[in-house]
Order: structure tokens, then sequence, then C-alpha cells
């Protein structure tokens, strides 16, 4: 029928480009960033970045004033909006067993976390602009370890106490905190095709952990927090300046 097809456009006319609002404009770019730099790393340039999503760098600035505005708030988004606070009364519920908590933590955590762009921007953060990572470090040491070490104590038939968490236990934990990234890891950024299901995978990992606990954690706190076994932290001998 007459007027029901659609104009053609001239040859060599350009497109239309769609209009977004601006709200779906910063979103498109805040997208595409993580994207972008979860595969060519931060190096990556913000004029290439525009020509991936179709726009020019000037627009791109409108929304993001600087490349470091971007990076940032790439890291806000994949980093700490990620991060669930959540995950702290899952890891006090005493009424569960530790070794379940634990289980359920790393399952909630791996899926708002081990994600290829999450892990990738990650160690690309790691070789470019290490202070992104400190800060996530800090949050998961403000936050995670030291509910995870009082749990621990607890699980080991421990005195209950609210004895400071020192750097020893935090280092402690992190062996198995470490252990299970590495797994996303080996997937995310090796590339190594894993043919065991990963909460089993995490299950051995927190059974072996939670082994070896029981013998070993005793010991670490008798040697640098005694107060967190109910003794008193032995008297520094006072030491005299020589010349």
């Amino acid at each position: 029928m007459p007027g029901s097809r659609t104009p053609k456009r001239a040859a060599g006319e350009r497109p239309v480009k769609l209009r977004l609002a601006p709200g779906d404009r910063e979103r498109q770019i805040l997208d595409g960033a993580i994207a972008y730099f979860s595969e060519v790393g931060f190096s990556g340039q913000t004029r290439e970045l525009a020509k991936r999503l179709g726009i020019t760098q000037p627009l791109l600035y409108r929304y993001f004033p600087n490349k470091q505005a971007l990076v940032e708030r790439v890291y806000q988004t994949v980093f700490e909006g990620r991060w669930d606070p959540a995950w702290i009364p899952l890891l006090k519920d005493r009424a569960v067993p530790l070794r379940d908590r634990l289980v359920e933590f790393y399952r909630q955590y791996a899926e708002a976390t081990y994600r290829p762009e999450w892990i990738r921007i990650y160690m690309y953060a790691g070789l470019s602009d290490p202070t992104l990572n400190r800060r996530y470090i800090q949050l998961v040491r403000r936050q995670l370890l030291p509910v995870y070490c009082r749990e621990l104590r607890n699980a080991c038939g421990l005195p209950d106490t609210d004895a400071e968490v020192v750097e020893e236990e935090m280092e402690f934990v992190w062996s198995l905190h470490g252990g299970i990234f590495y797994m996303a890891m080996r997937e995310h950024v090796y590339k190594t095709k894993i043919n065991v299901d990963f909460l089993v995978q995490v299950g051995f990992a927190v059974d072996n952990f939670l082994a070896g606990a029981k013998t070993t954690y005793p010991q670490l706190l008798a040697r640098f927090q005694p107060e967190a076994l109910g003794r008193a932290r032995p008297a520094r001998a006072s030491r005299t300046k020589s010349a």
C-alpha cells in the first residue's frame, strides 16, 4: 500500500543515530567501559572505547570528565556495588554449622563476584593501578575477615570472646579465601576447563581448611593472641637502650 514502506536513505546518507536519555547513555558508557577494560586493562584509551560504543570522545567526557573518573565508577560498580552486607549475618548465624555457612557464603560470593569481568578487571588493576585492589582488600579485611576469625574461634571450641583479631589470624583465613579465588582465576584468566562443580570444590576446600584449623588455629592464638584463649598476654621484658 502507498505510504506503508519506510523511506529509503539516499546513497551515502549517514544513518540516523538513536538519541538516548542521559541516564541510558551513562549506563551504556559504563557497561561498555566494564567490558572494554576487562578485555584490554586500564591502559585502554577512552578514544578507542568511544569508537567501540559508536559515540564521540567529547560525548563520553560529558558524562565522565576524564578517564580516572570513569575508572573510579567502574570500580564502584564492579567491586563495591556487588558487595552484599547480608553476607556478614549469614556468617554469624551459629544456629548453622560453620562448614555450611562458609559453603553458602562462597556460593553467594561467587555469584556476585566471580564473573569474567570482575576477575579480569581485578587482575588488570593489580598490574596497572593497585590502589583499586588495595581498596577492595581493605574492604574484605575490615568487614569480612574479623567475622571469619571469630566464627572460626567458636567452631574450634575456643573461648568466645571479643578479643582483638590480629594480623596472623587474618592471614590464616586468607589461605581459604585466596584458594577459592584461585578457582575463579583458573577458569576466567587461564581459561582452564574444570570438570568438577564449583560447590563441590568449595566443599573440599572448606573441609580441608576446618580439619586443619582444629589443630593449628589454637596454636596460632596461643602464640599471637592468647586473650582469645582466656589467657593474659605475656608481659614484654623492658629493654634498656645501649649506647
